[in-house]
């Protein structure tokens, strides 16, 4: 009997989905719920499951090209669960032991970049024998850097006596492998609809608000000196670290209640001012960067704050995020400063009307009381959009933000 593979309702708004890598070929044996293909949204990646066990008979569309939600793009051709397939056959002399383990799937053959498949050409080497690194295991060419590097070192004859001092150094017993001087190579490599959609909505948000930034510096001294008072007994409360980016979202939210424009969105000639809090935090994940939202964050504690920014940082790198924790959000919060950043302008994500960009923290000399000191500075950045906010309250808010980092018994006491 066939069953249809189709293209599963994968979140609002979204009606199509680009196919991702098949972890099956046809021809394979499935077992019901075994991931068959990865699918591409606009938002994340998903993992669809075989719906029945069987032999995968055709498949309908390829790496790269489009379904529509609904439509079929595989066949399965099910299998009475009592059937034993033939890859878990049969050994030489007789039945098979009872209770022996199924054969393991064979893993997907990974997807060559053109660099690396003229690497493995001009070197005889099969793909099979390098490790992939690349997203959706694409065999970059660094990969092969790598494989023909490691090769000529386990090469090279252990425990060679040293060369006199007088002499030059033996050769290697294979040199790394450089393309000639004038070789100019070119990668072509088609942009996921995640990178699209995000290049979409960026270029909207600039065609489409009035952006403004603003910008301070936060003294992050009293902020620092509480996590090394406190850490330890934090950590051994919470199982977690308290990091720097729980006090910027109970800060943030302090000050969106003094700005509520901030935390608002235009629809048509109107605006929704919201009396919630939906705080997204950007994350680097593995296809990009990503905004998974901490819902209604202002009922949350530092811990569970920490626990869950922890939490998507780490599913963001393995691309488990769902969309359900991607979508929607307030208010935005980017912190470039983990990557060294010193001084950026972000951009609003839409409809958000506001997103507060961080940076690097360094010390620099700063005038206090009269005298020069060294302090631990950040810049942080307000992008608005004009439409909603005057550029008292969006400096207000900042500066509310500065004043409540610096002083974070503010927070205790609503001030």
């Amino acid at each position: 009997m066939s069953v249809e593979i189709t293209v599963p309702d994968v979140g609002e708004s979204i009606t199509e989905v680009e196919i991702g890598d098949w972890l099956k070929s046809a021809g394979d044996h499935v077992r019901q719920d075994e991931l068959v293909v990865m699918l591409e949204t606009e938002k994340a990646s998903l993992e669809l499951p075989a719906p029945a066990a069987g032999v995968l008979a055709r498949i309908l569309k390829k790496k790269g090209e489009m379904a529509k939600v609904g439509e079929v793009i595989a066949y399965l051709e099910a299998v009475p669960a009592s059937v034993t397939p033939p890859a878990a056959s049969a050994r030489p002399a007789g039945k098979p032991a009872v209770g022996a383990a199924p054969a393991a799937a064979p893993e997907a053959p990974p997807h060559l970049m053109p660099a690396a498949r003229r690497l493995l050409t001009e070197h005889g080497i099969e793909a099979e024998e390098v490790t992939p690194t690349g997203p959706g295991r694409r065999l970059l060419k660094e990969d092969v850097l790598r494989h023909l590097e490691d090769r000529a070192r386990q090469a090279e004859p252990a425990g060679a006596p040293e060369a006199a001092p007088a002499q030059e150094p033996a050769p290697r017993a294979e040199a790394l492998p450089l393309g000639p001087a004038s070789t100019r190579e070119e990668e072509v490599v088609p942009m996921s609809m995640l990178r699209r959609r995000i290049a979409e909505r960026l270029v909207r948000a600039t065609q489409t608000a009035a952006l403004l930034t603003t910008f301070n510096e936060i003294d992050m001294s009293a902020v620092i000196g509480l996590r090394r008072t406190h850490q330890e007994a934090f950590q051994q409360r919470h199982s977690v670290k308290v990091g720097f980016m729980s006090f910027f979202v109970k800060t943030a939210i302090e000050a969106l209640k003094r700005v509520p424009g901030l935390n608002a969105e235009i629809r048509g000639t109107d605006i929704v001012y919201r009396n919630y809090y939906d705080i997204g935090v950007a994350v680097g994940g593995g296809r990009g960067l990503v905004v998974p939202v901490l819902r209604t964050a202002e009922r949350l504690s530092f811990a569970e704050i920490e626990t869950a920014i922890a939490d998507f940082a780490h599913r963001a790198q393995a691309n488990r995020l769902t969309l359900e924790e991607l979508h929607g959000g307030t208010f935005t919060i980017s912190n470039g400063g983990v990557y060294g950043s010193l001084l950026s302008t972000p951009i609003v994500n839409p409809p958000q009307s506001g997103v507060l960009g961080l940076h690097v923290i360094q010390d620099r000399p700063v005038a206090r009381d009269g005298q020069v000191v060294i302090r631990p500075m950040m810049y942080v950045a307000l992008t608005y959009d004009h439409r909603i906010v005057d550029g008292r309250e969006a400096v207000s808010f900042l500066k509310h933000v500065k004043d409540c980092m610096e002083d974070p018994t503010r927070l205790l006491l609503e001030i």
